[in-house]
């Protein structure tokens, strides 16, 4: 089954000074939402199949529209995180089942790699929902410098019947990160971890 899209929305947030510094390059997030018909809505259904597929195609195309919105190649993306705010009509396992199955493949395809797990969030709620998107690297989940998130929100959506299905990706990490750990320059992008 398609994804039966209302709206899509795609932001960019740029920072180019932290608390009176430079940040230089500027760090780079991108948002990208859809807002879909929940075909689940207001019943009960053992079998979530329709939105695991649903879930697949969403991955490509949100992650596609990030890396577009940024305009970098695929290998230039850092860090990713995806999100899912469910409508009152639905339930938080719907959430799950676009999420998690079968998003990240085309997700990773998008961002050329990905080793590392997606971090994910998921909630119910209704029009003007806020979620924040978590962020880590994309192929070393112990770059400290990269986990971060990005509020997501749709001030008309989700309705009852409806799912925001949010996908960030990054050009870089926080901005003037500096806690220590992991560097970016000394991943090896062999488990995921380090």
């Amino acid at each position: 089954m398609a994804a039966v899209i209302r709206k899509l929305v795609v932001v960019v947030d740029e920072v180019h000074r932290e608390n009176g510094q430079v940040v230089s390059p500027p760090t780079r997030r991108a948002l990208a939402m859809a807002v879909i018909e929940n075909p689940y809505a207001g019943r009960f259904v053992e079998n979530l199949d329709a939105l695991i597929e649903i879930g697949e195609e969403l991955g490509g195309l949100l992650g596609d529209r990030c890396v577009q919105a940024l305009g970098i190649t695929p290998a230039q993306a850092q860090s990713y995180g995806k999100a899912a705010i469910v409508g009152e009509a639905g339930e938080i396992e719907h959430a799950a089942a676009i999420l998690h199955p079968k998003l990240g493949a085309p997700l990773r395809r998008a961002v050329e790699q990905g080793a590392a797990l997606v971090p994910s969030s998921k909630k119910l709620g209704g029009m003007g929902t806020a979620i924040d998107v978590p962020l880590g690297h994309k192929d070393a989940a112990y770059v400290r410098s990269h986990f971060d998130a990005m509020e997501a929100r749709v001030p008309d959506a989700p309705r009852a019947n409806e799912i925001v299905v949010a996908v960030v990706v990054t050009d870089s990490g926080r901005p003037l990160a500096r806690i220590g750990g992991l560097q970016a320059n000394e991943i090896e992008g062999k488990d995921g971890l380090r």
